[in-house]
Protein backbone atom coordinates (compact mmCIF):
# COMPACT_ATOMS: atom_id res chain seq x y z
CA UNK A 1 0.00 0.00 0.00
CA UNK A 2 2.84 2.67 0.92
CA UNK A 3 5.69 0.81 -0.45
CA UNK A 4 8.24 3.00 -2.38
CA UNK A 5 5.53 6.11 -1.82
CA UNK A 6 7.79 7.68 0.69
CA UNK A 7 10.89 9.65 0.93
CA UNK A 8 11.91 9.67 4.89
CA UNK A 9 14.73 11.64 5.87
CA UNK A 10 14.82 10.84 9.83
CA UNK A 11 12.66 9.20 12.31
CA UNK A 12 12.42 9.72 15.95
CA UNK A 13 10.72 8.25 18.88
CA UNK A 14 10.82 10.53 21.74
CA UNK A 15 9.14 10.04 25.33
CA UNK A 16 6.79 13.31 27.18
CA UNK A 17 9.84 14.51 28.87
CA UNK A 18 11.63 15.02 25.38
CA UNK A 19 14.25 12.28 25.59
CA UNK A 20 15.33 10.69 21.95
CA UNK A 21 14.70 6.64 22.68
CA UNK A 22 15.57 6.11 19.01
CA UNK A 23 16.87 8.31 16.07
CA UNK A 24 17.23 6.86 12.70
CA UNK A 25 18.88 8.76 10.02
CA UNK A 26 18.74 7.91 6.43
CA UNK A 27 20.43 11.01 4.77
CA UNK A 28 24.18 11.10 5.69
CA UNK A 29 24.93 14.68 4.90
CA UNK A 30 24.27 15.39 8.53
CA UNK A 31 27.03 15.44 11.04
CA UNK A 32 26.24 14.03 14.78
CA UNK A 33 26.44 17.81 16.35
CA UNK A 34 23.86 18.98 13.24
CA UNK A 35 21.43 16.01 14.11
CA UNK A 36 21.61 16.38 17.14
CA UNK A 37 20.88 20.24 17.16
CA UNK A 38 17.97 19.55 14.73
CA UNK A 39 16.44 16.78 16.94
CA UNK A 40 16.45 19.54 20.04
CA UNK A 41 14.68 21.82 17.90
CA UNK A 42 12.43 19.45 16.32
CA UNK A 43 11.62 17.72 19.65
CA UNK A 44 10.91 20.84 21.34
CA UNK A 45 8.41 22.32 18.83
CA UNK A 46 6.52 18.90 18.33
CA UNK A 47 6.20 18.47 22.64
CA UNK A 48 4.62 22.26 22.91
CA UNK A 49 2.20 21.91 20.25
CA UNK A 50 -1.07 21.40 21.67
CA UNK A 51 -3.73 18.51 21.29
CA UNK A 52 -5.70 20.40 18.94
CA UNK A 53 -3.57 21.18 16.71
CA UNK A 54 -2.15 20.05 13.50
CA UNK A 55 0.93 16.86 13.75
CA UNK A 56 2.21 18.69 10.67
CA UNK A 57 5.14 20.95 11.19
CA UNK A 58 7.91 22.50 8.40
CA UNK A 59 10.99 23.34 9.82
CA UNK A 60 14.02 23.93 7.89
CA UNK A 61 13.98 22.26 4.58
CA UNK A 62 12.00 19.41 6.32
CA UNK A 63 8.06 18.53 6.89
CA UNK A 64 7.39 17.15 10.03
CA UNK A 65 5.08 14.98 11.05
CA UNK A 66 4.82 13.30 13.98
CA UNK A 67 1.89 11.48 16.46
CA UNK A 68 1.66 10.49 20.12
CA UNK A 69 1.16 6.77 21.09
CA UNK A 70 1.11 6.55 24.67
CA UNK A 71 4.03 7.69 26.21
CA UNK A 72 6.04 7.91 22.79
CA UNK A 73 5.72 10.56 20.06
CA UNK A 74 6.69 9.11 16.74
CA UNK A 75 8.44 12.13 14.77
CA UNK A 76 9.40 11.72 11.01
CA UNK A 77 10.72 13.57 8.64
CA UNK A 78 10.57 14.22 5.38
CA UNK A 79 10.75 16.52 2.14
CA UNK A 80 8.53 19.74 2.06
CA UNK A 81 6.45 17.13 -1.38
CA UNK A 82 5.75 14.34 0.62
CA UNK A 83 1.95 13.70 1.07
CA UNK A 84 1.43 14.05 5.28
CA UNK A 85 -1.35 11.65 5.07
CA UNK A 86 0.51 8.98 4.06
CA UNK A 87 3.62 9.27 6.16
CA UNK A 88 0.90 9.19 9.43
CA UNK A 89 0.04 6.23 7.97
CA UNK A 90 3.85 4.95 7.65
CA UNK A 91 3.98 5.86 11.34
CA UNK A 92 0.80 3.73 12.24
CA UNK A 93 2.24 0.58 10.41
CA UNK A 94 5.12 1.28 12.24
CA UNK A 95 3.45 1.09 16.00
CA UNK A 96 1.20 -1.80 14.39
CA UNK A 97 4.31 -3.85 13.71
CA UNK A 98 5.78 -2.59 17.06
CA UNK A 99 2.49 -3.67 18.79
CA UNK A 100 2.15 -7.05 17.22
CA UNK A 101 6.02 -8.17 18.11
CA UNK A 102 6.23 -7.01 21.91
CA UNK A 103 2.25 -6.38 22.30
CA UNK A 104 1.02 -3.29 23.20
CA UNK A 105 4.57 -1.68 23.03
CA UNK A 106 6.06 0.84 25.20
CA UNK A 107 8.91 3.05 25.86
CA UNK A 108 10.49 -0.02 27.86
CA UNK A 109 10.43 -2.37 25.11
CA UNK A 110 11.98 0.30 22.58
CA UNK A 111 14.71 0.52 25.16
CA UNK A 112 15.56 -3.14 26.53
CA UNK A 113 15.26 -4.09 22.74
CA UNK A 114 16.62 -1.84 20.23
CA UNK A 115 18.49 -3.85 18.28
CA UNK A 116 15.08 -5.11 17.18
CA UNK A 117 13.32 -2.21 16.59
CA UNK A 118 15.81 -0.69 14.21
CA UNK A 119 16.11 -4.20 12.35
CA UNK A 120 12.44 -4.04 11.97
CA UNK A 121 13.16 -0.11 10.83
CA UNK A 122 15.52 -1.52 8.09
CA UNK A 123 13.39 -4.24 7.33
CA UNK A 124 10.46 -1.16 6.29
CA UNK A 125 12.75 1.25 5.07
CA UNK A 126 15.47 1.16 2.94
CA UNK A 127 17.80 4.48 1.79
CA UNK A 128 15.04 6.61 3.14
CA UNK A 129 12.35 4.89 0.97
CA UNK A 130 9.28 2.75 2.67
CA UNK A 131 10.07 -0.83 0.60
CA UNK A 132 7.98 -3.31 2.98
CA UNK A 133 4.72 -2.62 4.96
CA UNK A 134 3.22 -6.37 5.36
CA UNK A 135 3.87 -6.56 9.47
CA UNK A 136 4.18 -10.40 9.41
CA UNK A 137 7.17 -10.27 6.65
CA UNK A 138 8.96 -7.29 8.61
CA UNK A 139 8.69 -9.16 11.65
CA UNK A 140 9.63 -12.61 10.34
CA UNK A 141 13.03 -11.15 8.29
CA UNK A 142 13.91 -8.79 11.74
CA UNK A 143 13.69 -11.93 13.81
CA UNK A 144 15.86 -14.06 10.67
CA UNK A 145 18.22 -10.91 11.10
CA UNK A 146 18.24 -10.96 14.99
CA UNK A 147 19.25 -14.76 15.20
CA UNK A 148 22.40 -14.09 12.62
CA UNK A 149 23.46 -11.29 14.79
CA UNK A 150 23.26 -13.48 18.03
CA UNK A 151 24.45 -16.98 16.56
CA UNK A 152 26.17 -15.96 13.33
CA UNK A 153 25.33 -17.40 10.00
CA UNK A 154 24.51 -21.10 10.11
CA UNK A 155 26.62 -23.52 8.60
CA UNK A 156 25.45 -26.80 6.31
Amino acid sequence: MLDGLIFNRFLLLVNKQGQTRLAQYFESELDAEHRRQLEGEIVRRCLTRGDKQCSFVEHREYKVIYRRYASLFFVVGADEEENELAMLEFVHCVVETLDRHFGNVCELDIMMHLDKVYCMLEEMVMCGQVVETNRSIVIQEACKSIDVMRDGYPTQ
